[in-house]
This record gives structure tokens, C-alpha cells and sequence, in this order.
């Protein structure tokens, strides 16, 4: 491995202290309803290259959103997700489907769904694949049946079960399944999640939806799968948190890192959902009472926009799915574009990628989950090149050469000899999100112990840089980790409108044995890192205009007064996935 220090000079850029309007105030991303008529039949003519990813998933052209029913059959992962055949912006929505054998490279066939009948007329939007006895799959999912907006819940069947892809699904003329009653918010109302089967041989599901301000995740039972009875209470609610989208509920359990399919009283569950107003994935960890069919967070997960996000970064409409083959729960996230206006994914012709698919678990304290890529990435990894205590003083960096920067996955732990330079946590932070912390403090802000990590698709002389880094805190009780990835200099070019963000979240760890762990996986406009083996994920979109193919470079650093030393470092090139 070839290495070249950098002196502090000429890391220490000058500070900017930037002012973020929260576009649509949420999160800067265009809600995935959002409608330009206008644009949604303008169908790409051109595709430009920079900035599409090598091995996340994207089609070979036009919008993408969320990830509906992944499901493990026979032998096949089926990825179905919303696409718009027509155009790059949101609009003329079908369920696009994909097959594969690892998760990574993938079948385009058909869409499976896409609206043609009366209960499906003027949408097919999100839902889940259930596997009912007998090995037969069905999905559920919400159709439009008005232009009004008012959502109703549909099924879908295999035409041809022999058929190994299941390329062709029917939609029974028995639809829709559940229709909203009074009491509900029928434009809200919607993303059925896989259903499961309770001690009484009921089947259950839950949808999201809205009462004023609470979001509420409704629950109906079934005994046939057809007849479906709302429940008088929802499985959960919470006040002031909006409308819930792509609800997902599942067990976890206690030991080890396996994946649960049983709902039962012997295990922790997760209550994940997407909300509409900030644009986060929030979850908590509790019970599951199955005789009142009630969910009760713990006391040990804020139940608010507060709460934990599987994701603090753009991640969203996220599904997971239990595979059988693995005996593993994986989930499943989307990312928009960061540049905001329908005009510029119309010129680029595309919008939108899958994220990498992540095992998740409990972790052993029980009070979070675990996320990490699936194995199965790994067969991606080329080009290998590794270090190992590397010494960083205050202001110092360090090249890592030998691989292609803009498209790789990176690991590394970071060691340090001493707390004590831990800079005061401010109270007036207490109230603050993450983000907002790193926004005061970010990559070049000298601290005591921190700021240190990497700094991910930068120019060669850093006028563009993505940094991902962790700053420690001292606290009154505890230390405080904050895990940071931001953009704020990812690109010199000019758009009012381009989102970028200082993402960040906290990281609950023992830092007994003075050490960081970070894994980032870099791919063209793309970067998601996991922090201390998985604990808190950010994913940021990035769109550098000097540090694309190889011109991109990758550098590790520390702005803190603690000396910093790299234990280990291993980076691989990463090949292309096959999308055929």
C-alpha cells in the first residue's frame, strides 16, 4: 500500500458556517407522492454515467422508490419495487421486479403489478409478500381507486407457481380485501406489512396511517387471509408524530444474530416506521402482549422523533424479510436524490437507487438493533490494500492508494491512548438532534478527541469531500460518540436547491478498550457507514464534480489534540454488480 501524508495546512480549510432550509421540511427529500404532471411521461434520452452507483441497485433509467416485498422462493430473492416506466420524477407507479440468487446481482423482468382495474385505477403503491402455507406467496399492497386519493388494500397472486421468477401475478376480481371505514383517514391508509399468524390461527397485519396528529399503525385479523376484521384498537400509536408510512413489525431474538419468522412471547419485537413529515425511519424495541394484540415499547426506547432511526441519513421506506436460506433478517432501504428538483433527474435521465441489503439483530444490551451489508457483497471485492498502526497526530492525514477510491468499501479501527481530552458536552445541546451538533462541529473543527475518520470521495486538494468521523464528548455521566457524515463540501457545484446535509447520529458504545470501528461503503454519489460494527448507519448521496472515477481519492484524518492511531485499515476496489 502506497501512503502519502498531508500536512495539517493543508487540511485546515476554512470553516463555513451554513444555514440549511429543510426543503418541504422534511429531511430535503420530495415525499414519494409528491406529483409533477408535467414531468411524469418525459421518458430519458440521454443517460449520463456520473454518479450512477456500481453495486447498489438501480435500473438502467427513470425513478425508483421504495422496496416493496422482498421475499425469499425457492431458491430466488424477488426484489419488487415502485418504478416509473415512464420518466425520471415520481409518477405512473407499477410494482418493477427483479430476481436473484445473492442478493447482488440481479434479473430485470416485467412488472408484476400495475394498475388496470377499477381498485387499482390511479395507483399501485407499496405493500408485502407473505409465503402462506403450502409455499405459496401472495402479495398484499395499496391501490388508488379515485382521483381523491382514496387507498384500498389489494392482493396478487402467481399465475405460474412452477414459474422459478414468478413472472406473472393476477389480481383476483375479489379486490380489494380491505376497504377504509369511517373512522380512518382513507387518504392515509396504506403499506400493509407481511402478515403473521397468531396463537389463535388468525392472520394479522398492520397499515399505517393517521388520526390528527397521531400516527397510528392499524391492525386487521383474518382467519381465511380474505376476510379481513379491523381490530378495535391499533397495534401502537404515538402522539405528534404524523403519518406513519411502510410500518414493519417483527420479532428479534435475544441471543446471537439470527433472524426470527415466529411471533411469539419469547422473544423482543420492533415496531419500525417511516415517517411522512421528517422523512426518517424511526423504531423501537419492546414487547408483544399476542393475547391483546397490543405492542409496548420499552423504557429504554423513546417513542418520538427522538427515537432511534435505522438509519440516520437517507434511508427510507425501508422492508425487511426473514430468509429462510440464511436463517437471517435482512432489511431493505431507498434513497433519493439529494439534488432535490424534478429537472435534474429528468437530465440525468434516472432517480433513486436500493440500498445495499443489511442483516439486522439485536444487539446483546437489547435496547437496539444491529445492521450490517450482507455477506454476500464481499464477492465484490477486488483490488485489496491494508494498514496498520499509522499514527495520526492533531491536523495530520493520510492517502490511502491502490485502490479505486470512488467505487470501494473500506473497514477501519481507529485506537486512541486516553479520554481525558474529551471536549465538554454543551447542555444547550440536550435538545438538539445530532445533526444540528455536527453541524456546529464538523470535520475541521479542532476538538480534543476527535474529529477522526475518513474522508470519502475528496479532490485531490479538497476542495470536494464527503467525511465520515467520530467526535467523543464528555458528559456529565458518560461519554458521548458522535458519528457524523457530512456534505456540506461534497461538491462545488452550484445549486440552491442541492441538499447537503451533516448527518449524524449517536453511537452507544463501551469505550473501555479506546476504540472506533467504521465501515463505509463508497460508491460513486453513494456513501453508507456503519458505526462500531453496525450500531448507528448514516447514508449520504453525494454528487462531487472533481473527485469522480479516478480522480477520486481517499484519505484517513484527525482534527483532535489525542493523537489518533489507525490500528487497522483494509480497503478492496469494489467490482460492478450484474444487472441484466
Amino acid at each position: 500500500m502506497e501512503l502519502c501524508n498531508k500536512s495539517s495546512s493543508r487540511w485546515a480549510l476554512p470553516i463555513l458556517v451554513c444555514f440549511f432550509v429543510v426543503l418541504l421540511s422534511n429531511n430535503g427529500v420530495l415525499a414519494s407522492h409528491k406529483v409533477f404532471i408535467h414531468l411524469q411521461d418525459t421518458s430519458a434520452i440521454n443517460i449520463k454515467t456520473v454518479g450512477r452507483t456500481g453495486y447498489h441497485f438501480q435500473p438502467p433509467k427513470h425513478w425508483i422508490n421504495d422496496p416493496n416485498a422482498p421475499m425469499y422462493f425457492n431458491g430466488y430473492y424477488h426484489l419488487f419495487y415502485q418504478y416509473n416506466p415512464k420518466g425520471s420524477v415520481w409518477g405512473n407507479i407499477v410494482w418493477a421486479h427483479s430476481v436473484s440468487k445473492d442478493l447482488i446481482n440481479w434479473i430485470n423482468l416485467e412488472p408484476a403489478i400495475y394498475p388496470s382495474k377499477q381498485f387499482d385505477k390511479y395507483g399501485t403503491w407499496s405493500g408485502s409478500a407473505t409465503v402462506l402455507p403450502g409455499n405459496k406467496p401472495i402479495i398484499l399492497y395499496t391501490g388508488i381507486v379515485d382521483a381523491n386519493k382514496t387507498q384500498v388494500q389489494n392482493y396478487a397472486v402467481p399465475a405460474n407457481l412452477s414459474d422459478p421468477y414468478l413472472r406473472e401475478w393476477i389480481k383476483p376480481d375479489n379486490n380489494p380485501l380491505i376497504v377504509p371505514d369511517i373512522s380512518i383517514n382513507k387518504t392515509q391508509f396504506r403499506d400493509p406489512t407481511t402478515a403473521w399468524m397468531g396463537k389463535d390461527g388468525h392472520w394479522r397485519i398492520i397499515m399505517g396511517s393517521l388520526r390528527k396528529k397521531r400516527g397510528l399503525a392499524i391492525m386487521y385479523r383474518s382467519k381465511d387471509f380474505m376476510r379481513w376484521i379491523k381490530a378495535k384498537h391499533p397495534l401502537h400509536s404515538t402522539a405528534n408524530t404524523g403519518n406513519w408510512e411502510c410500518p414493519d413489525f417483527f420479532p428479534v431474538s435475544l441471543q446471537g444474530t439470527n433472524g426470527l419468522d415466529k411471533y411469539g412471547e419469547d422473544s423482543k419485537y420492533v415496531l419500525k416506521n417511516s415517517m411522512d413529515l421528517t422523512r426518517f425511519e424511526y423504531y423501537t424495541v419492546g414487547t408483544y402482549d399476542t393475547k391483546k394484540d397490543k405492542y409496548i415499547p420499552d423504557n429504554t426506547s423513546v417513542d418520538s422523533w427522538k427515537g432511534l432511526r435505522l438509519d440516520y441519513g437517507n434511508f427510507y421506506a425501508s422492508k425487511s424479510f426473514y430468509d429462510p436460506s440464511k436463517n437471517r433478517r435482512v432489511t431493505w432501504g431507498w434513497a433519493n436524490e439529494s439534488d432535490i428538483m424534478p429537472n435534474d433527474d429528468i437530465k440525468k435521465g434516472w432517480a433513486g437507487i436500493q440500498l445495499i441489503p443489511r442483516k439486522l439483530w439485536l444487539d446483546p444490551s437489547g435496547k437496539q438493533l444491529v445492521q450490517w451489508p450482507v455477506e454476500e457483497l464481499e464477492t465484490l471485492r477486488k483490488q485489496k490494500v491494508q494498514l496498520s498502526n499509522k499514527n495520526l497526530n492533531n491536523g495530520e492525514m493520510v492517502e490511502v492508494k491502490g485502490i479505486t477510491p470512488a467505487q470501494a468499501d473500506v473497514e477501519v479501527t481507529f485506537s486512541f491512548a486516553s479520554l481525558d481530552k474529551a471536549e465538554p458536552f454543551d447542555p444547550n445541546w440536550t435538545d438538539l438532534y445530532a445533526q444540528d451538533v455536527c453541524a456546529i462541529k464538523g470535520s475541521t473543527v479542532q476538538g480534543g478527541l476527535g474529529p477522526f475518520g475518513i474522508a470519502t470521495l475528496a479532490s485531490q486538494n479538497l476542495e470536494e469531500y464527503t467525511p465520515v468521523f467520530f467526535r467523543v464528548f464528555k458528559a456529565q455521566q458518560n461519554y458521548k460518540v458522535l458519528m457524523c457524515s457530512d456534505a456540506t463540501r461534497s461538491t462545488l457545484k452550484y445549486n440552491e436547491t442541492m441538499y447537503k446535509p451533516s448527518f449524524a447520529g449517536y453511537v452507544d458504545v463501551d469505550l473501555a478498550d479506546k476504540k472506533l470501528s467504521l465501515r463505509s461503503l463508497i460508491d460513486n454519489s453513494v456513501v453508507e457507514s456503519f458505526g462500531a460494527g453496525g450500531k448507528t448507519c448514516i447514508t449520504s448521496r453525494v454528487y462531487p464534480t472533481l473527485a469522480i472515477y479516478d480522480k477520486a481519492h481517499l484519505f484517513a484524518f484527525n482534527n483532535g489534540t489525542e493523537p489518533i492511531t489507525i490500528e487497522t485499515l483494509d480497503a478492496w476496489s469494489m467490482g460492478n454488480a450484474k444487472i441484466e
